[in-house]
């Protein structure tokens, strides 16, 4: 298993990751297509998801069973052909006429430079479906950042105003409401069907650019795997197809049979007729954990980053038997409870029963393989795992709980506002991985190497960690000769340890020293008076007009 470094390196460098099938403007789209920057490996140390199977029960949860409920169905390999395939086309069709929805989102996304203020607005197309309980289903990125959103019935005229109950944005899910009874009248929500199996047929449906009517294109399966999934830089399940599905499919359904077997939601950049599917697994899991929370809590994690264990004679130092086979560890994140229970260097032979290779991988279909960080996205959040372990010669059987762990640096702040400080024209933020995106589609090669590594790489010691930086300084007499010292790291306030934004803010609004010192990355240091610093805050934030130094979460906090 490749170290995330690594991994984010050659996904960054290459040219034919995934995109979004990037919903077009309410204008007539220009011919252009709009890169979407992976942002994060599929390590193991974050960003694990948590899936639920059709064939099996909430209570059996266990890796051993899910492997199972596949391979229950391995005998039946159909291929639909010529009359099948056109049955499928046309039951899709049919079901599409009273399921399928346009969307209409206006969205205004933040300015990470200017953190006190908004980019302009946009407006953008995508699609959707009903499912049971009187919702609406489509991608999360369709609803990213929005500030209004209206649906459409095929065949009527009429938009409704439409609610976002619920978003998944590692998932690129989300539930939409609507409260008006008239939207609801005729409206046939769509079933949940199962995870097709190779070459099985398909009907994508929804309302692509290149025309204002429903449009349905049909396909075959062409792959089942783990894949990147852009818009939330997570490596979840996937389903690969050949429809020609386009920019605004995104949030449409995917049916084989008289059921949904995934919801579009991206494709291959560069490539013809390769798109993307969310399969059915991905989607209960988001339904059933806003149900039971009432809101979308994420998906769970080991903590881990792995080595595979390929060389023989890597396996010999580690004392594996050769019947034995499994994965190095080699990173424990500190939050995770995997950080009290495993060590550095152990070897995992299984995971909740399951044999792990060399490799990585596991069972998964007829012939199928896939990576064993899969195995603990199936469960659910604070579950308990059975880790089999080879430590120093002997095996152990340990448990472990699974849980949603927070990246030091967070990959994507979709729906909310910024954080910032400002005091004596000096601009604190948290670090983020939008941040850096404002450096351009290459913002691994132009944004500070310093930045970009410890975005990448660094694991957080303690829980509510932030990486706190200067990101720019608003040129005043009492910050002369500072403005070079932009894009470092803070480090301490007045010789305390920060731990995230509000603690730098705290410390700072504390001092009760003539002078104020702030240490920053690179052995930098910032010395002002106190008593003009103060005073010549208000006076910058007019000149730039800015209407706080304090973002919205942290007046909050006061």
């Amino acid at each position: 298993m490749a170290s995330f470094v690594r991994m984010a390196r050659n996904l960054l460098s290459s040219s034919s990751y995934s995109h979004l099938l990037k919903d077009y403007p309410f204008a007539p789209p220009a011919n252009k297509t709009i890169q979407n920057t992976v942002l994060q490996s599929s390590s193991i140390v974050q960003n694990n998801t948590t899936q639920q199977t059709k064939s099996k029960p909430r209570s059996e949860s266990s890796s051993a069973s899910v492997i199972k409920s596949y391979k229950f169905r391995c005998g039946r390999t159909s291929v639909k052909k010529g009359h099948e395939a056109n049955a499928t086309h046309n039951t899709a069709v049919d079901l599409a006429l009273n399921s399928v929805v346009k969307v209409f989102t206006v969205s205004c996304s933040p300015n990470y430079l200017l953190p006190w203020q908004n980019k302009s607005q946009r407006e953008t197309m995508g699609s959707g479906f009903v499912i049971l309980g009187r919702k609406i289903l489509t991608n999360a990125h369709v609803v990213a950042d929005h500030s209004f959103v209206l649906v459409r019935k095929h065949g009527y005229p009429t938009k409704y105003r439409a609610k976002v109950k619920a978003v998944g944005h590692e998932c690129d899910l989300a539930i939409l409401v609507i409260e008006n009874e008239e939207f609801w009248d005729g409206m046939i929500p769509l079933e949940l069907g199962d995870v097709p199996f190779l070459q099985e047929a398909v009907a994508v449906v929804g309302y692509p650019q290149g025309g204002d009517n429903i449009s349905v294109t049909k396909g075959v399966v062409s792959r089942v795997e783990p894949t990147q999934y852009v818009h939330g830089a997570s490596q979840l399940m996937a389903i690969q197809i050949d429809a020609a599905i386009n920019p605004g499919n995104s949030g449409g359904p995917a049916i084989m049979s008289n059921k949904v077997a995934g919801v579009a939601f991206q494709n291959l950049s560069g490539a013809e007729n390769i798109g993307y599917i969310i399969p059915v697994p991905v989607i209960k899991h988001f339904l059933s954990g806003v149900e039971e929370n009432g809101k979308y809590v994420g998906f769970c994690s080991l903590g881990l980053s792995c080595q595979i264990t390929e060389n023989v004679h890597l396996r010999n130092h580690f004392s594996m038997r050769p019947d034995m086979t499994g994965v190095l560890v080699s990173k424990i994140n500190p939050l995770s409870d995997a950080y009290n229970v495993l060590k550095k260097d152990d070897i995992i032979l299984s995971f909740d029963g399951v044999p792990i290779a060399n490799d990585g991988t596991v069972p998964f279909r007829n012939r199928e393989r896939i990576t064993f960080d899969y195995l603990v996205t199936m469960k659910k959040p604070y579950e308990n795992a059975i880790v089999r372990v080879l430590r120093d010669g002997q095996e152990l059987e340990l448990s472990v709980i699974v849980q949603p762990i927070q990246s030091l640096v967070p990959v994507h702040q979709f729906d909310k506002l910024p954080s910032y400080y400002i005091f004596a024209g000096l601009v604190f933020i948290p670090l983020t991985q939008p941040y850096l995106h404002e450096y351009g589609e290459d913002w691994y090669n132009n944004s500070p190497r310093r930045l970009c590594e410890r975005a990448l790489r660094e694991l957080p010691k303690k829980a509510n960690q932030q990486l706190v930086i200067l990101s720019q300084v608003l040129m005043d007499d009492i910050n002369a000769g500072y403005e070079r010292l932009a894009e470092l790291q803070v480090l301490k306030v007045n010789g305390t340890e920060i731990d995230n934004l509000e603690h730098l803010r705290q410390l700072i609004e504390s001092c009760n020293t003539e002078f104020l010192r702030i240490d920053l990355d690179d052995d930098r240091v910032i010395v002002l008076n106190y008593g003009l610093a103060k005073v010549a805050t208000s006076r910058i934030l007019k000149r730039h007009r800015i209407p706080s130094s304090i973002s919205v979460d942290l007046l909050a906090t006061e």
